[in-house]
């Protein structure tokens, strides 16, 4: 079995993660993942701070056992997430779109384990010294936002910097993938896209329809010009967003106000004009499968392919 010291740290049988998706990962999906060993989250990024707080406790009701939430530090109730979630005795905190800094005492007096998703070395340098007790670092291959690296340079240099645990995520679908990161000197995975697909999500059909059919070429990356850059599926939405970014006589308000509630509009009711956040690795998942399938699957999967690699004899001529 595949252990690392994020399972110890965090008390969970698998080293896997899922990801904090927006308006996507409720306690449905964290529970699921919970319960089959890994660590589901829950997104911060919903009505408002007491519907995170029901999902939260609402968790509990599903899972005893450990589960985070996800705070995008860009929202604008982020203040009051942070707070709550330290109120609400939340074991695990994963960050993104800012810097968690200003709450690291505050979470680590509750108990907290701090965890901030990072695209580069030089931040989770900033972020260890911050003292978090681990990083995400996500490769520009993830749905989403994303940063310029991917994760086959990335997971190595950040590894290398760090001496608290790294979580790879950024295409990661599979055994192979995690395999891989684990080569690369990661001691867990974090997967969005393939769990788009759990019976458990609670995305709107038409969102899952769309990842089943996904190919290798179905995600763009949009927002470049904004200085957000999202990698999403390619429908007509996202065309659409690419050509007026393009298009020096659209101004960046109407690139915004086009763009406004896009994910929801995905997430909820499955509508064309939505964004499809998904990673690269869209066009792998083939089936709808409870979320226990797919952490057993990916697991299973790496556990294989490492045992495979060990097994081979290398002959030196």
């Amino acid at each position: 079995m595949i252990k690392s010291r994020i399972c110890e740290i965090l008390g969970l049988k698998y080293p896997v993660f899922q990801g904090g998706m927006a308006w996507i990962a409720d306690a449905s999906l964290a529970s699921a993942v919970s319960n089959a060993g890994g660590l589901g989250i829950i997104t911060s990024i919903n009505t408002d701070t007491e519907a995170v707080r029901e999902q939260i406790r609402k968790c509990r009701e599903l899972t005893d056992k450990p589960f985070g939430v996800n705070i995008m530090l860009q929202a604008p109730n982020a203040d009051e997430v942070a707070a709550m979630v330290a109120e609400e005795g939340v074991k695990v905190v994963t960050t993104g779109a800012g810097s968690p800094v200003k709450y690291i005492q505050m979470w680590k007096e509750a108990g907290i384990k701090v965890i901030p998703v990072v695209p580069s070395v030089a931040i989770a340098l900033k972020m260890q010294a911050a003292g978090a007790d681990a990083v995400v670092a996500e490769g520009a291959e993830s749905g989403g936002h994303v940063g310029e690296l991917h994760t086959m340079s990335l997971i190595p240099q950040v590894v290398d910097a760090l001496d608290i645990p790294v979580i790879a995520a950024g295409g990661i679908c599979d055994g192979r993938g995690a395999a891989a990161a684990f080569m690369l000197g990661a001691d867990a995975v974090q997967i969005g896209t393939r769990f788009l697909a759990a019976r458990e999500c609670n995305v709107h059909q038409e969102y899952k329809d769309k990842i089943l059919k996904a190919t290798d070429i179905s995600t763009i990356v949009t927002g470049k010009s904004l200085g957000h850059p999202v990698r999403s599926l390619k429908t007509p939405f996202s065309k659409k967003l690419a050509r007026m970014e393009e298009d020096p006589s659209v101004n960046r308000e109407d690139i915004l106000s086009f763009g406004s509630g896009a994910l929801r509009k995905a997430v909820q009711e499955g509508d064309r004009d939505g964004s499809y956040m998904a990673g690269e690795c869209a066009g792998m998942v083939k089936e709808v499968e409870p979320a226990a399938s797919i952490v057993e699957d990916i697991i299973l999967g790496a556990e294989r392919i490492i045992e495979q690699f060990c097994d081979t004899k290398i002959i030196n001529q």
